[in-house]
């Protein structure tokens, strides 16, 4: 099992069963763990915006909450005005926003961006996950802080690539949290 597919298994764990997914090549692991782990509805909208409103739609409408999948720190700020208003509204969201493989953010790639900068106004709770080891733990951190909240508000999470592809064994993806 890899850190995409713990993630996965995390959010289902947590009651997360839909995820509205616009993502781009450095989220691929995590696409694919989406089609592998059973469970998990994935939705691919053409537009972060469209995906961000339908998070928050899915939430007011149906009382669960929804993740979202968002292409590095550009496609979760082309979704920050749903996801403002999803946070007054206390909707429950979890977004996933993919990043740069950790080798790569030195070279300050044109969507290179400070992903927690960006995300932190309109956000309960943000964590970059350095590892793939720390994915289930952050993921669980992660909902039983949405617990801990009456509703929710959207809480973007992210971390480098070779995160998602990482290698896990079940066992220690069990024991995280």
């Amino acid at each position: 099992m890899n850190g995409a597919e713990s993630l996965v298994h995390t959010l289902l764990d947590g009651g997360v069963e839909v995820c509205f997914t616009n993502p781009g090549t450095s989220e691929m692991h995590f696409v694919a763990a989406l089609d592998r782990v059973p469970g998990m509805r994935c939705v691919l909208g053409l537009f972060e915006g469209v995906v961000t409103g339908a998070a928050d739609g899915y939430h007011r409408m149906t009382g669960r909450p929804a993740a979202t999948l968002l292409h590095l720190g550009p496609g979760l700020g082309n979704g920050l005005a749903n996801l403002h208003n999803a946070r007054k509204a206390r909707s429950g969201i979890v977004n996933v926003v993919g990043d740069h493989a950790t080798a790569h953010l030195a070279l300050d790639a044109p969507l290179t961006s400070d992903i927690a900068g960006i995300a932190r106004p309109m956000s309960h709770w943000v964590q970059r996950t350095p590892t793939a080891d720390a994915v289930a733990h952050d993921g669980r951190v992660r909902i039983r802080a949405r617990l801990r909240v009456e509703g929710d508000e959207p809480v973007p999470a992210g971390g480098g690539r070779e995160v998602a592809r990482e290698g896990r064994d079940a066992a220690a993806v069990r024991r995280a949290g």
